[in-house]
């Protein structure tokens, strides 16, 4: 899933080649990615692009005023084309392709989702806050507001995992399931700590993890093309997705723990006191 550091860089990527452009179309060959009516997407054709920015994990491209706003959830990207193809694509079947954005000088890009669960969006707004998703948003890590003092106003009381605390988008923008991974490993915090239980120390450890993190990968991001910044989100990554894999810190073991959906990696030396989680799904099976 396309988390802060990609978003941003697709914004930057989309800023360089798209704003300036008018829409010539788009076409819409899912109907279940676009989730709003009115404007209706047909009134973004003839206007002028004149903005692309990121709002945690959604892009916001502004065009004259309105809004095509998108988010890519688990399995979406986005493709650019320098030359959109002259045949019309055919909706159906394991066409990945879900919707194309036509420029006026022929080029343009689409948005496809693998996989057989659908969760990319669209949306043709007038203001992005009509998003659900993006009214609802916590601070953005990356913003001069998210301070020491604001994380721990966001742990404070919260009797709830660390893990799971970093990946609700209402409390942090942005974060996912890698990079949550990420931070906990430079926090050297163990992903089941409750957050309650954190120190006014651990606040400003696992802040300094956060933002450190997120930039750096950022910055990893910055300049590279719409379809290299998977291949450069991961080779960047330490213990996530690296199950059985040496920790690049320690030298231990990266260790999982898996749930019905999606799992989480760990070095045991770096936060856990050398200790595994319990795997209770892993366990089932094994019985």
């Amino acid at each position: 899933m396309p988390e802060l550091p990609e978003v941003e860089a697709l914004a930057g990527f989309l800023r360089e080649r798209v704003v300036g452009h008018a829409i010539a179309r788009i076409d819409v060959l899912a109907i279940s990615a676009l989730k709003t009516y009115d404007p209706p997407v047909t009134s973004l054709g003839g206007l002028t692009v004149t903005g692309a920015s990121r709002h945690g994990k959604f892009l916001d491209l502004d065009v004259d005023g309105l809004h095509l706003v998108i988010h890519l959830a688990r399995a979406g990207w986005l493709r650019w084309r320098d030359e959109i193809p002259a045949r019309p694509a055919r909706p159906g079947g394991k066409n990945p392709l879900a919707v194309r954005v036509h420029l006026d000088d022929g080029s343009g890009f689409d948005l496809t989702e693998a996989g057989t669960k659908k969760g990319l969006a669209v949306y043709v707004v007038r203001d992005p806050a009509d998003v659900p998703g993006v009214a609802s948003l916590g601070p953005d890590p990356l913003d001069d507001a998210f301070t020491p003092e604001a994380l721990g106003a966001i742990v404070d009381g919260k009797r709830t995992q660390i893990k799971g605390l970093l990946r609700d988008q209402k409390v942090i923008a942005g974060i996912g399931n890698a990079y949550s991974d990420e931070v906990l490993h430079v926090a050297r915090m163990s992903p089941f700590k409750i957050a309650a239980s954190l120190t006014a120390d651990d606040v400003a450890t696992l802040h300094e993890a956060i933002v450190t993190t997120l930039r750096d990968a950022v910055e990893r991001s910055r300049g590279l093309e719409a379809q290299d910044l998977k291949g450069e989100k991961k080779t960047g990554l330490r213990v996530h997705a690296r199950t059985g894999q040496k920790c690049p810190v320690c030298g231990d073991t990266v260790r999982e723990v898996s749930f019905a959906d999606s799992s989480l990696q760990y070095c045991p030396t770096c936060q856990t006191g050398g200790k595994p989680l319990a795997d209770r799904r892993m366990s089932r099976l094994l019985k």
